[in-house]
């Protein structure tokens, strides 16, 4: 595939409207979108709790060091990879309009082919007024057009009692008529509920794989458009670390490895897979 800017962002769009949903694999840093791409995803996004927690930084904070954080890193993926890449940029950073389109020109620039614009505020304190968020994505299209912006509603995410899902579609309404071009709604996860998206989102429908709940052939059936794993990569490596490290210090064997024959990847790999 050519690494073009431009054919990126035209293949980006195209693969939310291909007769499977695109699966996004979220990295957190070069190593782990490199290796992603070259295991043959079509596309790699990033998880801003991963980038974030490996800076030392909370996620959903809007804070200025995560704000450069993710940017550094989309600078540092420009022409790396051999699929495109979109960015998760919180809620803007705690940025108005014309600060969120700036960062979204720049993410262009980089090479980006896409960025996530979620609604809940910073700190967990509640959901952005629909019409300001609208705002947000008014500017970035206006600003960086070609960018596939995907609009993430919160109606659902880290709440104890969920919302009736009109709340979320009325959401998207708003968000798609200021020019989203497609919708997330993060902690849906009953079959009803997503099917209930899927038919009444007039764009590509993006769920988080949800582990023990979803596989992506049943997300299929019910129209998803596009999954993501969020932070789930990044919490599996953590633990796949500690894990690690105890079976050292215990004189245990080492944890089995999925994938690549069972065993961890190698010294020379690594520096090979940097080289590439």
């Amino acid at each position: 595939m050519s690494t073009s800017p431009e054919y990126a962002t035209f293949h980006f769009h195209a693969l939310h409207h291909a007769d499977q949903p695109l699966l996004l694999p979220n990295a957190w840093d070069v190593a782990s979108a490199v290796a992603l791409a070259g295991a043959g995803y079509a596309a790699i996004g990033t998880t801003s709790l991963g980038v974030a927690a490996a800076h030392g930084y909370q996620d959903g904070r809007g804070l200025a060091e995560a704000r450069d954080a993710t940017l550094a890193l989309a600078l540092r993926l420009n022409g790396r990879l051999s699929c495109p890449y979109t960015v998760d940029i919180e809620g803007g950073f705690g940025g108005g309009p014309g600060e969120v389109a700036d960062l979204a020109a720049r993410l262009a620039d980089a090479g980006a082919a896409g960025l996530n614009l979620e609604d809940g505020l910073p700190g967990g304190e509640g959901l952005q007024d629909p019409a300001r968020q609208a705002e947000l994505i008014s500017a970035v299209k206006e600003r960086a057009p070609g960018l596939f912006l995907n609009a993430r509603i919160d109606t659902h995410w880290l709440v104890d009692t969920p919302p009736p899902l009109s709340d979320a579609l009325a959401r998207a309404e708003t968000y798609l008529a200021a020019g989203a071009d497609g919708v997330f709604v993060p902690g849906v996860v009953a079959d009803e509920d997503v099917s209930v998206l899927a038919a009444e989102v007039p764009a590509p429908l993006n769920i988080l794989f949800a582990p023990g709940r979803h596989t992506v052939s049943r997300l299929a059936e019910l129209g998803v458009h596009r999954i993501s794993t969020g932070s789930l990569l990044f919490r599996t490596a953590l633990q796949a670390t500690l894990g690690a490290a105890d079976a050292i210090r215990t004189d245990q064997p080492l944890p089995e490895v999925s994938g690549a024959g069972g065993e961890v990847m190698g010294y020379a790999d690594v520096q090979r897979l940097m080289g590439e």
